[in-house]
């Protein structure tokens, strides 16, 4: 679960806060966390894309020699992550 992975106490009450809205939705309360943390964590990953996308940008306008090496480094880490994900670890 997010909060036992995560000390963090702005997401452990996000995650409290948007637990309860679901579950006075009517979802019961097993449901209700898993749709809270699923929430927050697509929003983390929409957060570190947009972060992600403007550092990309910010290098290509600027420090466009690293920022040619920055694509190769992202397309290594692509390959080596569908890697694990095919060889499962």
């Amino acid at each position: 679960m997010l909060s036992e992975q995560t000390p963090d106490p702005v997401r452990q009450h996000a995650l409290a806060a948007l637990t309860a809205t679901f579950i006075t939705q009517g979802h019961p309360t097993e449901y209700a966390t898993h749709m809270a943390t699923a929430a927050i964590f697509q929003t983390d990953l929409e957060l570190r894309n947009a972060q992600l996308t403007h550092l990309l940008g910010w290098l290509k306008q600027e420090h466009d020699a690293v920022y040619q090496d920055a694509i190769v480094l992202l397309e290594r880490t692509r390959e080596e992550f569908e890697r694990r994900l095919q060889t499962g670890g």
